[in-house]
């Protein structure tokens, strides 16, 4: 799959949360957003007319506005790519969770970590692994429960 078509399909898909998505399909739409998000983090302060290092303003700026508009299409190509390596979206779900969690602690305004943030860091740190450690899979070759084969030629 080549890097448009896949980022072509990721948006075209967007609603699409039952079907199964490829490695190249997950993967060149995540380099996508990971290219134009550091793209915009740079040309938001110069937008602004603001040097980079004094840029503090992440919340009202074109990276913000185009991770919310990738938000939906980023969450369908991963529950497809769970999908295509036979996992439930179910999976997804505690890390959200935890990071909301550690996020609330994070909020604290202490200097040090406290005691109960450790254990959800951890935690969100092996979700993540695991995550990944899913999506590099390679998909399973036949027909599974979410549908055929994203990569078999009919």
């Amino acid at each position: 799959m080549k890097f448009f078509d896949a980022v072509k399909i990721c948006f075209v898909k967007y609603t699409n949360f039952s079907d199964r998505a490829s490695r190249s399909e997950f993967w060149l739409f995540m380099l996508f957003t990971l290219i134009v998000e550091f793209m915009l983090m740079f040309f938001d302060p110069m937008i602004v007319g603001v040097p980079f290092e004094e840029y503090s303003n992440p919340l009202a700026s074109l990276s913000m506005v185009f991770f919310i508009a990738t938000f939906i299409p980023q969450l369908s190509v991963m529950v497809r790519r769970l999908h295509d390596v036979n996992r439930s979206w179910w999976w997804m779900l505690p890390f959200p969770v935890l990071m909301l969690y550690g996020l609330v602690f994070s909020e604290s305004g202490k200097e040090e970590v406290p005691v109960g943030l450790l254990m959800p860091l951890i935690l969100t740190f092996i979700w993540l692994i695991l995550l990944v450690f899913w999506c590099c899979q390679r998909g399973n070759e036949e027909e599974n429960r979410f549908g055929p084969n994203p990569l078999s030629k009919d």
